[in-house]
């Protein structure tokens, strides 16, 4: 199962970097995507979205439902 979501705050390619690395320390997270140019993310796997909320809040975005 995968899930798209609007990330906030994202400017850079380090700044996509970081989403990406936090997404994917959350247990369930079987793949990540990242695309800076239109601020989503697409998650692979089984994760809770408040995880992953919580993962991008901690790499200081903010992730909402697309």
């Amino acid at each position: 199962m995968s899930s798209t979501y609007k990330v906030s705050g994202m400017t850079c390619g380090g700044c996509a970097g970081k989403v990406k690395t936090e997404i994917s320390k959350v247990d369930g997270v079987t793949d990540v995507e990242v695309d800076l140019t239109s601020g989503t993310v697409t998650v692979a796997g089984t994760a809770e979205e408040a995880l992953l909320r919580d993962a991008v809040e901690e790499a200081g975005y903010e992730l909402t439902a697309v």
